[in-house]
């Protein structure tokens, strides 16, 4: 089975997204399963796993709701309240809700929180600690800043299986090697409970006009050097991709980098969000 680990739907006639300013006017529009169907079939794709967008409970319910009467979607990364103390309620009432057997996994954004020890306070922690109570995976949505933070989560966490959205987002468009990004990230390769990074969202963190396969190889390669193939997954991040490329052009350029492996294209997303149960 060929998976897709990160993808998002929207629509911006509906509700805000804070996050969608002017830079991104290209992809404020709508963006539903019909749009991405196509392309899927057309690079072979067999299942997805839609990610939240928002800090919003109504946008996890929708998405859970679309994963039920989708034939593609497998799992939803939805998002929920970490400092709310009835965490592990909410995540119950979620999965009795339309499609609640399709929650695999619980995002924050938390590269825009401006503290970066957010993830550190002590309502935030009891929260990441109910996701794995609840037998969810915590996707990890940070960049370099919050990598100190997202590590020392991880270890005061051994029971809870993280993933690392898009390699915390190097500075690809910076012509040198990003070394802060390396150092920080690179201890997570050895946490055992960072159960897989995700190779996605990079053609995006590189020049939008001018990425080159030689600027994304050495990130890949590193990613796949800390943590393996079997802790590695590609994600199209469609359709924030497109600001950079079409969801072909992603995907080729990840074949280009990786080469036809298994793990990488499939099993490691089935196994880490158990998606052969839907």
């Amino acid at each position: 089975m060929i998976v897709d680990s990160h993808h998002h739907f929207w629509d911006p006639a509906r509700r805000d997204y804070p996050w969608m300013g002017d830079a991104l006017a290209a992809i404020r529009r709508p963006f539903g399963p019909a749009d991405l169907q196509p392309l899927l079939t057309e690079g072979r794709i067999d299942r997805t796993v839609l990610v939240q967008t928002l800090s919003s409970l109504d946008e996890t319910r929708e998405f859970l709701a679309t994963a039920a009467a989708s034939e593609f979607i497998a799992g939803v990364i939805g998002w929920i309240d970490l400092a709310d103390e009835a965490a592990g309620g909410v995540i119950e009432g979620l999965r009795r809700g339309i499609g609640g057997d399709h929650l695999v996994g619980i995002r924050h954004q938390v590269h825009d929180e401006a503290d970066p020890r957010w993830l550190l306070r002590d309502d935030v922690q009891r929260g990441v600690a109910s996701v794995g109570s609840a037998g969810l995976v915590y996707d990890l949505l940070v960049r370099t800043r919050e990598l100190p933070a997202a590590l020392e989560t991880v270890r005061r966490h051994p029971d809870v299986h993280f993933v690392i959205d898009h390699a915390a987002k190097p500075r690809i468009a910076s012509d040198a090697w990003d070394g802060e990004w390396q150092k920080a990230i690179e201890p997570l390769g050895q946490e055992p409970n960072v159960v897989a990074c995700k190779i996605s969202g990079l053609v995006t963190e590189a020049d939008w006009g001018s990425w080159t396969l030689d600027q994304l190889r050495p990130y890949v390669e590193s990613v796949l050097g800390w943590f393996g193939p079997a802790r590695c997954m590609f994600g199209s991040d469609w359709p924030v991709c497109l600001l950079a490329a079409s969801y072909g052009e992603v995907l080729a350029a990840m074949r280009s980098i990786v080469g036809d492996n298994d793990d990488v294209f499939g099993r490691t997303a089935t196994r880490v969000y158990a998606l052969d149960r839907s």
